[in-house]
């Protein structure tokens, strides 16, 4: 019955199929091991942060150096230290921002250092919007050392920031490049969550960066696209059994003198 099989029509259509169910399983594969890499790397980035936040408190200088200027997510969440005075004339008050599930604002003060450049400080966090409520603490004067946690810059996709158009004295994100345009002087990359705040304002928890705190959708987008082609592999192996099922029983009609279905 299945002689049909070694015609050459057949021989070639299940080459075909084979070829197809190779190709499919191999993009598969090569899906899933993107998928893989990147949960890899996710892993890897968590126990870098997980190391940079145990990390005993280092120099600023020393963290953000001119070979690696820019905050990592090795760098994320690590202890700093950074002397300096806090320029009061130029404090930023940052609504938008969620703290235990409450709305409020971060008191930005920008703590001025020897070499001419400043720190972004956070000073804390306050419920409400900026104005509605009690005003913030004056930072403090003269020379301090802030210990703190060391931040990456934020970006207008981040969550919380709030759009352009704001009252004198806000600020939308936390960024050199927002910064560079409200301040007289350069800043280091990121900004510092200080671990010492003044009552009423609260801690900052660590802010993980965008996409930090888990897997990217392109990760969940490698597993899907494994699926799928998986599943086309499925099909080419179901369309090949059905077309065998098909002819075989159309070849048992013709020996019967019957007129195969269609």
């Amino acid at each position: 019955m299945y002689r049909f099989l070694l015609t050459p029509r057949w021989i070639a259509a299940s080459a075909v199929g084979v070829a197809a169910i190779v190709v499919c399983l191999m993009l598969g594969s090569w899906q899933l091991g993107r998928f893989e890499d990147r949960v890899d790397s996710h892993r890897d980035t968590a126990r870098a942060s997980a190391a940079a936040a145990a990390s005993a408190a280092a120099p600023l200088t020393d963290v953000l150096t001119a070979d690696r200027p820019q905050v990592g997510t090795d760098t994320v969440g690590r202890a700093v230290t950074v002397t300096g005075s806090y320029d009061g004339a130029h404090q930023f008050l940052v609504p938008g921002r969620t703290v235990d599930g409450k709305q409020g604002y971060y008191v930005l003060t920008p703590l001025r250092t020897t070499d001419g450049r400043a720190a972004a400080v956070v000073r804390g966090w306050a419920p409400g919007e900026p104005g509605s409520g009690q005003a913030p603490p004056a930072a403090p004067t003269g020379e301090v050392t802030v210990v703190g946690r060391l931040q990456a810059p934020e970006n207008s996709g981040s969550g919380g920031a709030v759009a352009g158009g704001l009252p004198a004295g806000q600020l939308g994100t936390i960024s050199p490049a927002t910064l560079i345009n409200v301040l007289p002087y350069q800043v280091y990359d990121g900004w510092i969550a200080a671990d010492s705040v003044t009552p009423p304002l609260a801690q900052v928890p660590t802010v993980e960066p965008q996409g930090g705190n888990g897997l990217t959708l392109r990760a969940f987008q490698n597993l899907g696209y494994t699926l799928e082609w998986f599943v086309f592999a499925g099909f080419v192996v179901f369309m090949w059994f059905r077309l065998v099922r098909r002819e075989a029983e159309a070849t048992q009609d013709r020996a019967l003198g019957l007129d195969p279905v269609q």
